[in-house]
């Protein structure tokens, strides 16, 4: 279903152009509905190149000609945006920030009007059609934006709404849970080399291996516990293998990585 309405970006990062791709490819947006603003004269020439999308370096230029305006920027970054065009947005706008750690009444401070504000948090497999994105609501925004919320993010991924005292523990979980995975990958490809596989079959393996099994989990009505023990046979080579994890703590240690993850989000926000 397509949207009438124009929506711009200011900042022109990775997640940005992801999210540009997605609402493109998707035919939910026109190029020409699609607004962007950043510093970097290059970047905006690259973008406007290769999507047709109108630009600009002016960020109150973007806050006038759209109807919906993502904050893609550092969120060191966000103050002092909100700061020179805050007082220009509209409660008739929505407001979308993508900024980890920001939250919306830090946003809100910052608007005149009362605004929906929706905060997001992607993870980087966004850029590939595949993020994992959570969202909440702020004070002022309706039941109705979740909708918008959903037909625009879901262009990029999976959508997911909680709690707002959440998102730092979906920061710890899915925000850094690629690096995690990518550890994983490396270290099963390792192994593979290790017990005498040439290392391109060995990551092959691995990453089909970790596709494979997530597509099970997904499409399967079965507890990913269940499907563990489907390829755990009595005395065999799997059990034995997962007793050197469980004795080495992997689950522990992905236990106090997300644990350890979320407090650093929580912090970096300067609370405790």
């Amino acid at each position: 279903m397509k949207i009438s309405k124009k929506i711009g970006f200011i900042g022109a990062g990775a997640m940005a152009e992801a999210l540009i791709k997605g609402l493109i490819k998707s035919e939910l947006f026109k190029s020409n509905q699609i607004y962007i603003s950043d510093i970097r004269e290059e970047r905006l020439k690259d973008l406007k190149e290769r999507y047709a999308l109108e630009t600009t370096t002016d960020n109150q230029e973007i806050v006038e000609r759209v109807d919906y305006l993502i904050l893609a920027v550092k969120p060191k970054i966000i103050p002092i945006v909100l700061d020179k065009v805050g007082k220009n947005i509209s409660k008739s706008q929505k407001l979308f920030s993508i900024a980890a750690g920001i939250n919306t009444m830090m946003i809100e401070k910052h608007l005149r009007e009362k605004v929906s504000v929706i905060r997001l948090m992607p993870n980087t497999p966004a850029l590939i059609g595949e993020g994992a994105i959570a969202y909440c609501l702020g004070a002022f925004a309706q039941d109705e934006d979740k909708n918008l919320v959903n037909q625009i993010f879901e262009t990029v991924g999976m959508v997911l709404e909680v709690e707002e005292e959440l998102m730092d523990a979906v920061t710890g979980l899915s925000g850094s849970g690629p690096a995690y995975i990518y550890l994983i990958i490396e270290a099963l490809s390792d192994a593979g080399v290790n017990v005498g596989l040439n290392r391109n079959d060995a990551l092959s393996l691995a990453l089909q291996t970790i596709i494979g099994s997530a597509k099970m989990v997904l499409q399967s009505e079965n507890h990913p516990g269940q499907l563990k023990d489907m390829v755990t046979s009595p005395g065999g080579t799997t059990i034995t293998g997962l007793k050197i994890l469980e004795r080495e703590g992997v689950r522990s240690a992905l236990y106090q990585a997300v644990e350890a993850a979320t407090i650093k989000s929580k912090e970096l926000r300067g609370e405790k």
